[in-house]
């Protein structure tokens, strides 16, 4: 760490990485100061806290959290249990944030980073410069925070990808968006949400594990709502890869999910549209009219609703004061891109990566956690919780343990909840507790990365045992 010891190492967003960042930090006697936008830590898991993880409980605990825990008492859950977001709030992330208590503050969203006093074209005793962290508080009050280094955990949840072609909001999209005739994603149709969309034509868009769960949540509230219609739309030409690897999947309940999607389709509950690039919404009283273009020309399909489902990419706004270096494919760190794009790389093929590969020019500055593998679908969390424990290595001056990279997953990987690239799905209603009934998708390999989904924070665990690094890509 540059020059500026006294003070803190801020940490932005307060989600299962942010915290396992801060406690690292903690073991390593720096100070961290945890800052999060929400109300709450954890503040994306809880918008989609009825959905369930596919990583048991032994994966989703970072040691040097586990370790601040243990001291107060703390009963770890049973590890074999697939928690909800909502579980893993209540039984992790609270607990954690109560033993960091005076570390964190809520309802203070950053706004930007940059150095005390200078932009991004001053050099001249750069890396001995406080950072500047601006903060805007739930009243509109701006603050700015001095830090001597910064760990951006913001995630992506915030900042989904828009429906149209290119990249880009199909026209009428925002405004679609505004009158909430296109939802947020992963929306609890069977539970808080049933009221919305018992009943109607609901038409979701994307081809990742967040579109297999929001179909098969709706085909769970078609069964007890007659009048509710599913559409399925996608880019790509046929929808078999979503359904992936099935009995195959190293975890049951991710595996078992394409084999629900499949039975789903294939009894004709969810009518499914192929070959599909968005190019416009018009927004009605009555509904939404989704223009189409497909191989035979335009079509226009009238729904009562959209869900989204098509991934997230970074925000990358509050950082353009600081010098970095992306991928340019993926808006990852550029030592880290090769190593993750999705067309080459599934979650569980990604070499473990630490702070070398993701430091910037900006010295002491990194992404991590989700953002850190921008529009790549494939993120672990326990990913997330090796790339905290490397960099609070590095920062405290420990280069050895920093270097010392190592992370084990099954070979079909453990994609989390999380958020772009996350696996994600729908709690088991209480009579239901049949875990491999409750499946997920395919190794996010099948998916394309156009189609790509997920959503929100993180998941899976961290052994301490080498794997070798991999090729920067498959062939």
């Amino acid at each position: 760490m540059t020059r500026t010891p006294h003070l803190p190492v801020v940490v932005v967003g307060a989600g299962p990485v942010g915290l396992a960042a801060a406690a690292h930090l903690t073991e390593r006697g720096l100070t961290p100061l945890v800052l999060e936008a929400g109300d709450q830590v954890g503040a994306a898991i809880r918008d989609w806290g009825h959905t369930r993880l596919f990583s048991p409980w032994r994966y989703d605990v970072d040691a040097a959290a586990a370790r601040l825990l243990e001291v107060t008492g703390w009963t770890a859950p049973d590890p074999g249990v697939l928690p909800t977001g909502a579980e893993l709030v209540e039984q992790y992330l609270e607990p954690l944030a109560a033993v960091l208590a005076g570390r964190i503050r809520t309802g203070a969203r950053v706004v930007a980073v940059s150095r005390a006093g200078m932009d991004r074209t001053r050099t001249a005793n750069r890396a001995a410069t406080p950072f500047l962290v601006r903060v805007q508080h739930t009243d509109g009050v701006l603050e700015d925070v001095q830090a001597s280094a910064v760990i951006d955990a913001s995630g992506t949840w915030a900042t989904p990808n828009p429906l149209g072609q290119a990249g880009l909001p199909a026209p009428g999209e925002g405004t679609a968006a505004a009158t909430g005739r296109i939802t947020a994603p992963l929306p609890d149709a069977t539970g808080r949400d049933r009221d919305r969309f018992a009943g109607r034509h609901v038409l979701v868009v994307g081809a990742g594990h967040s579109a297999a769960n929001t179909l098969l949540e709706l085909g769970a509230l078609a069964e007890t709502e007659p009048g509710t219609r599913i559409s399925w739309a996608v880019r790509s030409a046929d929808v078999s890869r979503v359904y992936g690897g099935e009995d195959r999947d190293e975890l049951a309940a991710r595996g078992a999910l394409g084999t629900r999607l499949r039975r789903l389709v294939e009894s004709g509950v969810v009518e499914v549209h192929t070959s599909c690039t968005i190019t416009g919404f018009s927004t009605h009283d009555d509904g939404l009219t989704v223009r189409a273009a497909t191989p035979a020309g335009e079509r226009q399909l009238a729904v009562d609703l959209l869900v989204p489902a098509t991934g997230f990419r970074p925000d990358l706004a509050i950082l353009s004061e600081l010098r970095l270096e992306l991928d340019p494919a993926v808006d990852a760190p550029k030592r880290l891109g090769p190593l993750i794009d999705p067309e080459f790389h599934s979650c569980g093929s990604v070499a473990p990566h630490g702070e070398r590969l993701l430091a910037h020019p900006e010295p002491d500055f990194y992404i991590v956690g989700m953002k850190s593998y921008g529009r790549a679908p494939t993120f672990l969390m326990a990913t997330g919780y090796e790339q905290v424990r490397s960099i609070a290595a590095a920062l405290a001056g420990d280069r050895e343990a920093a270097d010392d990279v190592q992370l084990v997953l099954p070979e079909t990987g453990v994609c989390s909840t999380d958020l772009g690239g996350s696996c994600d799905l729908p709690a088991p209603r209480p009579a239901d507790d049949r875990a491999g009934e409750q499946g997920c998708c395919a190794p996010p390999a099948a998916e394309e990365p156009a189609d790509a989904c997920c959503p929100a924070p993180q998941t899976v665990a961290l052994a301490r045992a080498p794997l070798p690094l991999l090729p920067t890509s498959c062939c």
